[in-house]
């Protein structure tokens, strides 16, 4: 007999570039259980993979259940990923993966139909599914972590483009003469507005002999910055991270602008690690809004935090396999 659709289970997987998660979900994007594994990229895809099979099997034994209860399984991952064929194209995160079939490996090893997606498109998806309980019918979500990542909802559909890879929104170009970005562009927003984008300014100020505690907080390790302890000192009044987290604020706000006259969505959510500096660096980010922006597209969206914190892609892996069982 078939499954009522509020009994159905699925498995929602979030593959990074150092940690795998599953999480076992209702279709109400309840968590039932969870698995996690380190990615251990290096190792290349075999190994990767093996990875996530054994990250999915933790996740179905945790919530006591067999595999085949499951209604679907489904995959975000970084990089340029084809849905259509379920092959991750190339992904930045992950070296040696280049048309990698991904979605018929675990589709075939546990015989559940299985769906792969962007994972910043997935985030999107997630949070306009069971963040906002789709709400809201025109949304932008940007993750701000090592990069920066998106997706986009229009009209109440994700928008994916021609071939599967819109929402790279981390690589327009922001600065003409800006420092190369690791997809080979220059000046790209990530390269101005990231996580890594505020640890390079701060080791070259401190270089240049700028006074700041955070050298005594690394204990003069200059490896050992990150966006963390920069957003620590900059709650701890120090001078220069504050200037600096403002600094990245300015550029994330740059990046913003284009995104409000391009789109006009009603809701822009920001997640990622680096979100987690809050008002801090959102304040300014919006400010720039404000000045920069058409009025109309000022007056209509929201600036926000993300609301699902890290759970944004595993429940838009859970998301994009509804999608499916409702089609």
């Amino acid at each position: 007999m078939a499954q009522h659709k509020e009994n159905k289970l699925i498995l929602g997987v979030d593959v990074g570039g150092s940690k795998i998660a599953a999480a076992l979900s209702t279709t109400k994007g309840e968590i039932l259980a969870r698995g996690y594994n380190p990615t251990l990229a290096q190792s290349g895809p075999n190994a990767v993979i093996d990875n996530i099979l054994m990250t999915i099997e933790e996740a179905i034994s945790q919530g006591k259940v067999e595999a085949e209860q499951l209604s679907g399984i489904g995959i975000g991952a970084a990089g340029i990923i084809d849905s259509k064929s379920g092959k991750v194209i190339l992904s930045p995160n992950l070296p040696g993966w280049q048309e990698v079939p991904l979605r018929d490996i675990i589709q075939q090893h546990f015989n559940i139909p299985t769906y792969l997606g962007n994972d910043a498109n997935l985030a999107a998806l997630g949070e306009w599914t069971f963040g906002l309980k789709k709400k809201v019918a025109n949304l932008i979500y940007i993750t701000v972590s090592t990069g920066i990542g998106g997706g986009i909802i229009t009209n109440g559909k994700l928008y994916t483009g021609a071939s599967g890879a819109a929402g790279e929104i981390g690589h327009m170009t922001i600065d003409v003469n800006g420092p190369r970005c690791n997809c080979g562009n220059i000046g790209c927003w990530e390269t101005l507005a990231s996580g890594t984008a505020l640890v390079r300014e701060a080791v070259r100020r401190i270089a240049q002999g700028e006074q700041t505690f955070l050298v005594k907080l690394v204990d003069g390790d200059m490896s050992r910055i990150d966006a963390k302890i920069i957003f620590e000192a900059a709650q701890q009044g120090d001078k220069l991270a504050q200037e600096l987290v403002s600094h990245l604020g300015f550029y994330l706000g740059v990046g913003l602008v284009n995104l409000v006259n391009i789109f006009n969505p009603e809701l822009i959510l920001i997640g990622g690690g680096v979100a987690k500096m809050g008002d801090l660096l959102l304040r300014p980010a919006i400010r720039v809004v404000k000045e920069r922006a058409f009025k109309t597209g000022v007056n209509t969206v929201k600036i926000r935090p993300a609301l699902l914190g890290d759970d944004s892609c595993l429940l838009g892996a859970v998301a994009l396999v509804l999608e499916y069982l409702e089609q």
